[in-house]
């Protein structure tokens, strides 16, 4: 088996790789084919089925572990497979390990870091409320650890929450020394926070799906909850100081029609809309084209609105 990273275009894709999404469909002419998403721990892969009714395509279903064989092709720019033989895999044919896509950074160095931005915090309450989330609470933080920061469009491996997390802290920490209108306390405190419901939005792995809390609610919802929970166990938490907290929370995805039940009303607020913005569309970019080779245009991306290609060579 190879890795997904090192397939390449005309190359045989031939192994046991993780169903992670099917979607059984029809093509304009009414001609059944299947959609997949393939996982292992180096990332996923685009696969079609496009005779499911085959002799060589076995019973499967999203959540199954796969052997297949077929080929790899470029369309659009980026990898995809199509599959001519699927036999779903029983356990012991598998190591879970080899299908689970991981940051690349080390999680614990990187919790170091968070830790040291809480240390920072001169103000007593906000510290006191980063403690109790990310210090004391011990199940808490044993999932965010683990835990996506999305189901595909970026950071979606585990760690990927916390690598986020750090990511947009270490840019509103560098905002605070650009512009010292802002109040870098609460900039640091929204930005550790600002994203903690994904661990209610999401599952984990191998799943990494939407729960149905996480579709009724959504992660700022949940996100606000948990910070409200937290600070009602800390004596007379100034409600001002909590209500612009949770202001930035609410408002990190900048515009309504983005998620964000209110648009930034105070400064720190649209620091961590751009801090956040920044991080999801960089890291957008570098999977994408860590993705492919191709100098040429890759298509047209949702997320960024825009047909997108690798920079040329200077």
């Amino acid at each position: 088996m190879k890795y997904i990273k090192d397939l390449a275009d005309g190359s045989k894709i031939q192994g046991v790789y993780f169903c992670k999404h099917k979607v059984s469909t029809e093509t304009k002419n009414g001609k059944p084919y299947d959609s997949l998403i393939l996982q292992d721990k180096t990332g996923t892969l685009d696969t079609k089925v496009w005779d499911p009714n085959s002799m060589g395509i076995g019973e499967y279903e999203a959540g199954d572990y796969i052997d297949v064989i077929g080929d790899v092709i470029t369309f659009n720019g980026a990898k995809q497979a199509k599959l001519t033989r699927i036999r779903k895999c029983q356990e012991g044919e598998y190591d879970p390990a080899d299908y689970l896509p991981m940051t690349s950074k080390n999680v614990e160095e990187m919790y170091g870091q968070v830790k040291n931005y809480i240390a920072s915090v001169e103000n007593v309450y906000l510290k006191k409320l980063l403690q109790s989330i990310f210090v004391e609470d011990e199940a808490f933080v044993k999932v965010f650890k683990n835990s996506s920061a999305a189901k595909t469009v970026h950071h979606g491996f585990i760690g990927g929450l916390l690598e986020h997390t750090l990511s947009v802290t270490n840019l509103c920490n560098y905002y605070c020394t650009a512009y010292p209108v802002l109040k870098k306390d609460l900039l640091i405190a929204a930005a550790l926070c600002h994203d903690i419901g994904k661990v209610k939005e999401l599952s984990g792995f191998p799943e990494n799906d939407y729960t149905d809390e996480g579709q009724l609610l959504g992660h700022i919802v949940m996100g606000v909850e948990m910070v409200s929970e937290k600070i009602k166990a800390i004596p007379d938490f100034p409600a001002k100081l909590a209500g612009e907290l949770k202001h930035c929370i609410v408002a990190h995805h900048g515009e309504l029609e983005y998620g964000s039940p209110k648009k930034p009303a105070i400064v720190e607020a649209v620091a961590l809309n751009f801090a956040d913005n920044t991080d999801a569309k960089m890291q957008t970019f570098t999977e994408l084209l860590g993705k492919t080779e191709s100098k040429d245009w890759l298509g047209y991306n949702k997320f960024l609105d825009s047909n997108v290609r690798m920079t040329g060579d200077v």
